[in-house]
């Protein structure tokens, strides 16, 4: 296995990960990392190895190759509630709330690792403060909620457990325009509160305008990083996005 020495200000931080599908190659030395603070995001179409990503750094898919830090600590091989534990909060695709349980039982599921009950309680309504949506619909089931309503509440239950850092696989996906916006502008505060954001998007175009950095992702491979506003800007990430086509993103 490579070595590479880990960066103190670097939260997290994959360095030439390989992973597979049995015999199928998704990953092809990926590397990248998010500092503390961060916005950070990757971009990539449809089997492009985004969500696998997601995946290896949740511990869901063990890499063949390479290595995977969490605060200079190698994290592959534990499990997910250990990665979660450490500071790890994560927002999957298609939110995957408990479609039975109340908002405020969902809410709570984030924070079944934590024993600091008088803490927990004062998150509980911080979250609640942040969400106030979500106040509004507190003994509904979750199920009931509508898309915009359920990432929310996917984000809230992420919070609970008060993680350094949140993955967030497409968390604009399926959302009508008016939560879209709604939502890019609560992961804007919590970011602006202390907690690094590493989200995983199709959307090239609403990632980069609130993220500080990005990574363009094809066919496994790390095509193209930098600043949100270079890759933004660039003909090449329309061209490495769309697949070699150049067209508005």
């Amino acid at each position: 296995m490579n070595t590479i020495a880990s960066l103190p200000s670097r939260l997290l931080e994959l360095h030439d990960v390989d992973t597979y599908y049995g015999a199928v190659q998704v990953h092809f030395g990926v590397t990248l990392y998010v500092q503390p603070g961060e916005i950070v995001c990757l971009l990539g179409g449809n089997a492009s190895g985004k969500s696998t990503t997601m995946k290896v750094i949740l511990g869901l898919v063990k890499p063949r190759a390479g290595l995977v830090r969490f605060k200079g600590q190698n994290i592959i091989g534990l499990s997910t509630p250990q990665i979660i534990r450490l500071g790890i909060g994560s927002v999957p695709e298609a939110r995957r709330i408990f479609a039975n349980m109340t908002v405020r039982e969902n809410l709570l599921m984030g924070a079944y690792h934590r024993t600091d009950k008088i803490t927990v309680a004062q998150d509980y309504e911080r979250i609640l403060g942040l969400f106030p949506r979500l106040q509004e619909r507190i003994k509904q089931r979750g199920g009931v909620l509508s898309g915009g309503e359920q990432q929310m509440l996917a984000i809230g239950r992420a919070l609970m457990g008060r993680p350094q850092l949140i993955c967030m696989d497409e968390p604009t996906m399926g959302l009508s325009p008016a939560f879209v916006d709604n939502v890019l502008e609560l992961i804007q505060t919590i970011n602006g509160q202390g907690t690094a954001i590493f989200m995983v998007e199709q959307n090239a175009n609403l990632a980069l305008q609130i993220a500080h950095r990005g990574y363009v992702l094809q066919n496994g491979h790390i095509v193209l990083e930098g600043a949100a506003k270079q890759l933004l800007d660039s003909r090449e990430v329309q061209q490495a996005y769309l697949g070699g086509q150049a067209s508005p993103l």
